[in-house]
């Protein structure tokens, strides 16, 4: 049985934003379980949250600074929702 449209977007999505510098792993036990992506670049830290295809997923852009900033990379864009939404602004939103 073949993969239904939407999970082959995700994939699809999924091999761009490792071919965009994203590293994933998973961070709990399954093959179901969520998966965590970084990027690291000179002017952001990119990160994804994907806890399946539901509106429990997250990216999130913070700015990084030369200086040590109290409390953190402040965020400067925000994305909640479902899988694809969060990665169609991930990888192809946001460049590095």
């Amino acid at each position: 049985m073949g993969d239904s449209p939407d999970l082959a977007v995700a994939k699809r999505l999924m091999d761009g934003a490792k071919a965009e510098g994203f590293r994933f792993e998973r961070i709990a036990e399954g093959p179901d379980a969520p998966v965590v992506g970084v990027r690291d670049s000179v002017g952001y830290r990119d990160e994804i949250y994907l806890a399946g295809f539901s509106d429990s997923c997250t990216a999130i852009r913070r700015k990084r600074f030369s200086l040590i900033v109290p409390g953190g990379l402040p965020v400067i864009e925000r994305v909640s929702g479902d899988a694809l939404t969060v990665l169609r602004k991930a990888v192809c939103e946001w460049i590095v």
